[in-house]
């Protein structure tokens, strides 16, 4: 019964974005391994966008080098002669060390081979964002401008302490000014979070595993799990709904639900819930300066029949808050594209520090690729959404391929720096176990997050 309510148009949208996202970081990721590996003269045997166990769907020899595409998309990979890698070539590694070979080259060229994917990465997150800069701008919702605060569409804050109409101005004493930042804040807080609750700041203390549950909730719906409290205003009008026959006008603004108050969409929606299918319904609206009263039917669907604002411009020029896109020059967005990477690291570096205490709960938050595939969007395909996604994957695939774990870019930097200290190579043998041990691991953890999606083994 599940499958018959899957929008599968949504899905296969989703797995489309992200598929293009991961091709566009893993080819620019092997090509920073590629290109200084060719600038240091070492032969390049393979260069592969995903895997290719037993066959692979394309290939095609230029030169010294196959390309091509494998039919297992977990990555992809360049095999450089003379390497201990993924393919564990151990027949080549017991012959003689060959000039063109990576394992001839001085450490500090290898070095830089190893980093070249990283360095790739990091570049390309910079570039992204300084083109989202210039072309689409930075939004900002001013903190002190929302009226009427923050609805909490989750039981969960109601336990923490938090108030429909509150207004998070700090967590951990850190001041927001920009409520695109909130639930960013709000996932790495340690502490404590201040909100403006009538006037007066109220600061309320959180448990340390608050990550874990927040994870836990957005798996389990779409819905954002905090959003602008806004009011019920309407702006459009289906010609066959009831409520349109009975009068109610582009403009008005929904006060009360038969007798009950509902200044704002969380109230709305909740008392909407309540409702049936066809169900009569008393509105109170407010046009002009008058309070009038329409009596309507629900639509069988559930429906009533009119649409109300959805887009940050909407509800600021109804004066609901401050909404502004603060626009960049070309040259200007290169700091800026900067600076929004490095506080882009930043919070995922505060994420994966968090999965390393058992206390907070994050490692719920480990996710496979139906996570990856869940923050695309579903309902049209949205570039700049697209593009920040895939900066942002840009930046966690740099720090987790330098993570010194065998296997991992790393690991092999690791070798080479001890190498570099010490004046002493590790010995093939050696790299060869190291290798493995690093495969093990790496593949426990992709099963791991996986069936984290599917299963929910973090729990």
């Amino acid at each position: 019964m599940t499958l018959l309510t899957i929008d599968w148009s949504s899905v296969g949208l989703k797995i489309a974005q992200l598929l293009l996202s991961l091709s566009i970081l893993v080819i620019l990721h092997e090509f920073g391994h590629f290109i200084t590996a060719r600038i240091f003269k070492c032969r390049v045997e393979k260069f592969y966008l995903f895997f290719d166990p037993w066959f692979s769907i394309f290939k095609k020899k230029v030169g010294d080098t196959e390309y091509g595409i494998g039919w297992l998309p977990l990555g992809g990979y360049v095999k450089i002669s003379g390497m201990v890698d993924e393919s564990m070539d151990t027949e080549q590694m017991k012959q003689p060390a060959q000039p063109w070979e990576f394992r001839s080259k001085p450490a500090w060229q290898r070095l830089i081979i190893m980093i070249g994917g990283v360095a790739v990465n990091v570049l390309l997150a910079f570039i992204i964002y300084a083109m989202i800069m210039f072309v689409w701008g930075e939004k900002e919702i001013k903190t002190d401008s929302m009226k009427n605060g923050i609805a909490f569409n989750d039981p969960l804050f109601y336990d923490l302490g938090f108030k429909n109409g509150d207004n998070i101005v700090a967590v951990d004493g850190q001041k927001i000014d920009n409520y695109y930042d909130v639930l960013k804040k709000v996932l790495v807080v340690d502490k404590n979070v201040t909100v403006i609750r009538d006037g007066k700041e109220t600061v309320l203390p959180m448990p340390v595993n608050l990550i874990g549950k927040l994870i836990e909730k957005r798996k389990k719906s779409e819905t954002p799990i905090i959003s602008p409290r806004v009011p019920v205003v309407v702006l459009g009008l289906e010609a066959s709904a009831p409520v349109t026959q009975a009068g109610l006008k582009l403009g008005d603004r929904i006060l009360t639900v038969d007798g009950q108050a509902c200044d704002f969409r969380d109230q709305f929606e909740k008392i909407m819930e309540k409702k049936k299918k066809g169900d009569p319904v008393q509105l109170t609206v407010k046009r002009g300066d008058s309070a009038l009263s329409i009596s309507s039917l629900i639509f069988e669907d559930g429906r009533v029949g009119f649409k109300s604002p959805v887009l940050e411009q909407q509800f600021d020029s109804l004066g609901v808050f401050d909404y502004q896109v603060k626009k960049y020059s070309f040259l200007a967005s290169i700091p800026a594209g900067i600076s929004r990477a490095g506080d882009e690291l930043a919070f995922y570096v505060e994420q994966f520090n968090k999965i390393l205490h058992p206390s907070t709960g994050a490692i719920k938050g480990v996710g496979g690729f139906k996570s990856m595939a869940s923050v695309f969007p579903g309902n049209g395909w949205d570039w700049e959404h697209f593009w920040t996604i895939t900066a942002f994957f840009s930046i966690v695939l740099a720090f987790m391929n330098l993570l010194p774990i065998p296997a991992l870019d790393g690991g092999h930097v690791l070798f080479t720096l001890i190498e570099m200290i010490t004046g002493r190579k590790p010995s093939e043998k050696f790299l060869e176990y190291a290798q493995i041990v690093g495969m093990v691991l790496l593949l426990g953890l992709m099963l791991y997050a996986n069936g984290n999606d599917w299963f929910g083994w973090g729990k």
